[in-house]
């Protein structure tokens, strides 16, 4: 079969597409062989994404040593959306957002078994490098970790290692564009040379942002982005996530649910390793299938 290679920007218009509520996706992996997704990967900004959606996992487990953390997970993510993963802690909902760029992969007792695709190529398949993918799908974690370097240089590194800038000015034009799409451009374009450890919480998670959309990707996860910040930098936080999905396929877990109901159109559910129920966000809190999700929402455990 033809697979569209990971490009980036995905085409215009994205709506909601309609689904199944299934607790599990009856759907095998599609048969002939993917390519391999570094070859599928242009260096630069490719071909528009047709498929609805951006991220097919099928039948995910995850095992640390003979501990296994995630049960048989099938869940498809949307393009040009937030999709978020919520659940009480230990329920298994950032283990499943590191298998989609293999952080997984730096734990040495970590074994990931299924299929997980970005439009239709495999991730775990052994030709693909994980540095390569990690550009095409990038992270945002729960505390910002700016490199001890400037403004300038934190969202210059992707594009310098990655050879996505031909010259200066077209590097200087990269972390522009960056810092404008992470709202932050207005706040620190005369101080660019200064460390970018000096901003504030909120400014440096944005800046963590920007230097993640530096390198063009076509996924962005966050891993409780807004955890460490007060309610104004969440706001802010959260403003930035609605700008960024009409370009971005983004998936968030988070531990507020109110914050899942502002951000998302999608959701889905985790408890004890198990995806639970996924579906539209809405329906999700106002009609969810599963009594297990229906009591987390409601507060009776969590």
């Amino acid at each position: 079969m033809t697979l569209n290679p990971l490009a980036f920007p995905l085409s215009k218009g994205h709506a909601m597409p309609t689904e199944n509520r299934d607790d599990t996706i009856a759907a095998s992996s599609p048969q002939g062989g993917a390519p391999a997704l570094a070859a599928a990967i242009p260096a630069g900004h490719g071909a528009v994404t047709t498929s609805e959606f951006k991220i097919r996992a099928r039948d995910v487990n995850v095992f640390y040593g003979d501990k296994q953390a995630l049960f048989d997970v099938s869940l498809d993510v949307p393009a040009k959306s937030v999709t978020a993963f919520i659940g009480p802690s230990g329920c298994g909902k950032s283990t499943f957002l590191r298998c989609i760029n293999r952080m997984n992969d730096t734990i040495p007792s970590a074994r990931v078994t299924g299929s997980i695709e970005i439009d239709g190529a495999d991730v775990n398949a052994k030709s693909v490098d994980p540095v390569v993918l990690r550009s095409r799908v990038g992270m945002v974690f729960q505390k910002p970790n700016p490199f001890p370097k400037t403004i300038f240089e934190n969202v210059a590194y992707g594009p310098k290692i990655h050879g996505l800038a031909t010259g200066k000015a077209e590097l200087e034009a990269i972390v522009e564009a960056s810092l404008k799409k992470a709202g932050l451009w207005n706040e620190v374009a005369d101080r660019l040379h200064q460390a970018g450890t000096g901003l504030s919480g909120g400014q440096q998670q944005r800046l963590v942002i920007a230097r993640a959309i530096a390198v063009s990707p076509e996924v962005i996860l966050m891993d409780e982005p807004c955890s460490a910040l007060d309610p104004i930098a969440t706001a802010k936080i959260e403003e930035l996530i609605d700008e960024l999905r009409s370009q971005f396929c983004i998936v968030i877990v988070t531990h507020s649910m109110a914050q899942a109901a502002r951000v998302s159109q999608k959701t889905a559910f985790f408890h004890l390793g198990k995806l639970v129920e996924s579906g539209p966000t809405e329906e999700m809190f106002t009609n969810p299938r599963d009594t297990r999700t229906q009591d987390y929402i409601t507060g009776r455990f969590g």
